[in-house]
């Protein structure tokens, strides 16, 4: 299934979308890769949601991407002894460790991390930010605070902590249950939640043991304090811009977007953007002209992925909402400005060999013109290292191995195939020539490029570029 965009679409999986039938609908209208989240999903749902989508991968003949959302740190006041309180700005309302239930002066907060890791001046924000505390006062065991906007409090809201690094790891006890499970069922990415340091990736690594490839979700300030350190140890990177508007000024969240997208695409990182892109579909067939925008800017940034939310998951209109991503990313790659903005954000090649490969693949391409870019990789950095390139001619990605196709199923640009390795140099061409027409992106008397490593099934040792003629029959005739 040919698609006729670069940037690729992930669907959150939910109670709208959760039977076969429309896994394979979404799928057919534009989803990549669809993404299970964990916050929602029990081990027996997951389990059967997974071999769902591995079923339609095989009615489809296509590598498709599994990733697994883990919930993360769940951040939650106690309860009140009347369900919930009315406060006033300027209020002294304190949280602490006593289990009793709370009233208009105190609640519990049942997380000793926090009580410990916020100092005065620290915010805290409640139910999203629609409550927002100052701390004045702490001693470990109460954090006295002053109200500075809103004017009520409930039962079990949750708690938001712009200012302050916690101790504690990324990972709970829920998400540990949930990781193993998930590797067990040999899904391609895992999304890490509520990250704050570079270490926070070092247990998953260690679980994951190469089983799956590492998303870091950017969705706290700590985070885009130290992007360059967390880009550095993921695999790929999330735009998590619901919690990012939270916890940082909304006016700041645009910015932010573009820091992230721009930085993960010069360590040749993919990155997605989520969150609320087409909300309003959730209860309507059409987007706003606002969120048309939206996803626009994310694919004139270069973005790898745009990714929806409960729009697949729980909205009425979740085909319709995949089909309008994909129209208007097929619509933005078409526009004459596009190729240019691209070009302008291309970040320069490191200084490796299949770093040079890669950029002399892009420039031969262009000035030739020829029809497709073929990549051998089996380890799947091959294919990374060309899509960093964000050449205008499609790129090809051809693998051994089924779990490194459906990973870089998510990266921008790589139409993935999944064929036996290469006996030798001839038959490696002679393969890109015929997969290549068969896959609809050439045909006789075209010519393409492929690029490998020498000697073949040497992992990350890109060394080759050839150019090939495509014969009548299909095969090198060069």
């Amino acid at each position: 299934m040919k698609r006729n965009r670069r940037v690729k679409i992930l669907a959150t999986l939910g109670p709208a979308s959760s039977s076969e039938e429309m896994i394979k609908s979404l799928h057919e209208a534009g989803a990549d890769v669809f993404r299970i989240n964990m916050s929602h999903t029990d081990h027996d749902l997951m389990r059967e949601l997974v071999k769902r989508i591995r079923n339609v991968e095989s009615a489809v003949g296509r590598p498709i991407g599994v990733l697994a959302d883990l919930q993360g740190p769940k951040l939650r006041v106690g309860k009140f002894a009347e369900g919930k309180v009315a406060l006033t700005v300027g209020d002294t309302f304190t949280l602490d460790d006593n289990p009793a239930p709370g009233d208009a002066t105190r609640v519990h907060l049942p997380h000793p991390e926090i009580l410990e890791a916020v100092e005065v001046g620290h915010r805290l924000l409640i139910d999203d930010g629609r409550l927002q505390l100052v701390c004045t006062e702490t001693d470990k065991h109460h954090i006295t605070c002053r109200v500075v906007a809103g004017d009520k409090i409930s039962d079990r809201k949750g708690v938001s902590l712009p200012d302050t690094t916690l101790a504690t790891g990324a990972l709970t006890e829920k998400d540990r249950r949930d990781l193993d499970a998930v590797l067990a069922e040999n899904v391609d990415w895992v999304a890490l939640s509520f990250i704050q340091r570079p270490d926070d990736l070092a247990e998953a690594r260690k679980i994951a043991r190469g089983r799956a490839w590492l998303l870091s979700k950017i969705e706290k300030p700590q985070a885009v304090e130290r992007l360059d350190e967390i880009i550095e140890l993921s695999d790929a990177i999330m735009v998590a811009r619901g919690d990012l508007g939270v916890e940082m000024p909304l006016e700041t969240v645009p910015g932010i977007q573009k820091r992230i997208t721009r930085a993960a695409r010069r360590a040749g990182k993919p990155v997605v953007v989520a969150t609320q892109m087409l909300e309003s579909m959730i209860t309507a067939p059409v987007p706003t002209r606002a969120e048309v925008s939206d996803v626009s800017i994310a694919v004139f940034e270069g973005a790898d992925a745009v990714m929806l939310s409960a729009e697949s998951a729980a909205g009425q209109y979740p085909v319709e909402a995949v089909t309008m991503m994909d129209r208007i990313a097929q619509q933005v790659e078409k526009d004459r400005l596009y190729p240019g903005i691209i070009f302008a954000q291309r970040p320069e090649a490191q200084a490796t060999g299949a770093d040079a490969v890669s950029l002399a693949a892009r420039q031969i391409s262009e000035t030739l013109g020829v029809a497709v870019i073929v990549n051998y990789t089996a380890t799947g950095t091959t294919g990374l290292r060309m899509a960093r390139e964000r050449p205008q001619i499609p790129i090809l990605a051809l693998s051994p191995v089924l779990s490194t196709a459906r990973r870089l199923s998510l990266v921008w640009g790589l139409h993935c195939v999944v064929t036996e390795d290469a006996q030798d140099l001839d038959d490696m061409v002679d393969r890109a020539c015929r997969i290549a027409v068969e896959q609809g992106y050439a045909k006789s008397g075209e010519r393409l490029i492929a690029t490998a490593g020498v000697p073949l099934r040497t992992p990350g040792a890109t060394n080759m570029l050839r150019i090939a003629y495509i014969g009548s029959d299909g095969l090198s005739a060069v």
